[in-house]
């Protein structure tokens, strides 16, 4: 049996491994990694914005700006939720007498935080 073996079907080449024919697979790691703002950030540039989303993806600046969009949304996010909830009354005090009325409250909370943050960075 051959060592290598390559498969023109799918374009896969195999290493023989004992019995078994195992592919060779690579893990790529220039694949772009962003968070859920950055994913939304992308979308929104790709459908309202095109000349922006082409020019930043040409220049190579676009996995960079998508990175810094989604840590400043996340940033700001926590930091509107922590003065949210301390304008609320929202306090440790509450989740330890009543803890779904606590999430509630911060689940509220949240909605609104990243509804601002949306629309102050994501979508504009």
């Amino acid at each position: 049996m051959e060592k290598h073996v390559y498969d023109e079907k799918n374009g896969l080449s195999y290493t023989l491994c004992g019995d078994y024919y195992l592919p060779d697979l690579v893990l790529n790691e220039d694949e772009p990694t962003y968070g859920k703002y950055g994913i939304l950030r992308k979308q929104f540039l790709k459908e309202y914005r095109p000349a922006r989303y082409q020019y930043l993806l040409i220049t190579g600046e676009l996995t960079a700006h998508l990175n810094r969009v989604d840590q400043e949304a996340r940033e700001q996010v926590e930091s509107l939720m922590k003065q949210m909830a301390e304008k609320q009354g929202v306090t440790e005090q509450v989740k330890m007498q009543d803890q779904m009325k606590w999430v509630g409250l911060m689940n509220g909370i949240k909605a609104c935080a990243e509804e601002i943050v949306l629309k102050e960075r994501v979508y504009m």
